[in-house]
């Protein structure tokens, strides 16, 4: 089986180098060019919660070749137009192209690669891209290894090319197919959508916003809202980490204490991550906002809920992104400071 990373950043870099590990040939595509070079010269190596190097076989998009009978899709969500053009001559009427993406992008990316090369899938652990060649893993191994994917078949159904896609994955950490995707996708979004969302916003690190109140009571209605708008379209949301993240639905502003325990237990071992949505803030990239709490917010619409605290992040991340700098925390928190 030829197998490709499109787009080997910060998560990219380690399930790359975690498959090669485990013995099995992948090819880790991305366009920034010093990466791939340091990549292939110095090979991948892991920091944070790991300390590994591993060498790899790094490409740019413009050096594939042939076909490919899997790609793990990585890439930003702002770049699927052109990644998915770069891809598609690649593909056999046998490729499968499994989304490891943020947000929920198995329509698009299935209206241009066609429904029956699509697989969904979501990685339940953080990275951060710390330069060429280097990712930190922040997120604690145990916790990768338990939860570290998902993945399902957009019908729901168990085949037996899912089962191989999670041999390939269980190289990194234990994958969980599931018949319900579009629930564990919608869980993920909820994931994204807080603490990824908060992080972007508040240009912190996923512990800061544990730790401040105000942050973790907006925080807890931008969940609020996540579930609500779901159920609004029919989705009801998968555990993700062993935890029902229904339960995050409130009642009303008295209910946001009663979650708290939940945060933390779920989010505690994530403590160190931050956002990717922060990182590209960093890098004065466009972010993925639209496609998280954008999404949340979108979908709302079209169900006729109001979603002001998703809103407000989407609000304070773009104007970050026109600004050209990520926002400080203190600057930003005052934001959060009331009930909307």
């Amino acid at each position: 089986m030829r197998m490709a990373i499109m787009g080997a950043g910060s998560l990219g870099t380690i399930i790359g180098a975690l498959i090669t590990k485990g013995g099995r040939e992948i090819e880790l595509i991305d366009i920034n060019k010093e990466h791939v070079d340091a990549l292939n010269n110095s090979g991948a190596r892991i920091t944070g919660f790991l300390d590994l190097c591993v060498p790899v076989k790094a490409i740019v998009p413009s050096e594939m070749t042939g076909t490919y009978d899997l790609v793990f899709l990585l890439t930003k969500q702002v770049y699927n137009k052109t990644t998915l053009a770069q891809l598609l001559p690649h593909l056999s009427e046998d490729s499968i192209v499994c989304t490891l993406q943020n947000g929920v992008p198995e329509d698009y990316v299935s209206s241009v690669i066609g429904r029956e090369r699509t697989i969904g899938g979501v990685v339940g652990f953080g990275a951060t891209w710390l330069g060429p060649g280097i990712s930190e893993l922040a997120t604690e191994v145990h916790t990768m290894q338990n939860y570290a994917f998902d993945i399902g078949e957009l019908d729901g159904s168990i085949t037996p090319r899912i089962q191989e896609v999670k041999k390939v994955l269980d190289l990194v950490g234990h994958c969980h197919i599931s018949a319900n995707i579009q629930g564990i996708k919608w869980a993920k979004l909820l994931m994204n959508a807080t603490f990824s969302g908060m992080s972007a916003a508040l240009g912190c690190r996923f512990g800061d916003i544990l730790r401040n109140e105000a942050a973790m009571f907006h925080l807890a209605h931008i969940a609020d809202e996540t579930i609500k708008v779901a159920h609004a379209h029919g989705i009801r949301l998968e555990p993700m980490q062993g935890k029902d993240m229904e339960f995050l639905e409130l009642r009303d502003h008295d209910d946001v204490p009663n979650k708290m325990s939940f945060y933390r237990e779920v989010w505690g071992p994530h403590s160190n991550t931050k956002a990717s949505m922060l990182q590209d803030l960093e890098k004065q990239r466009p972010t993925e906002i639209d496609y998280i709490n954008g999404f949340v917010s979108k979908k709302g619409r079209e169900a006729g809920l109001k979603t002001p605290y998703n809103d407000l992040v989407v609000q304070l991340v773009k104007e970050a992104e026109k600004k050209g700098r990520p926002p400080k925390f203190e600057d930003n928190i005052v934001y959060f400071g009331s009930r909307l």
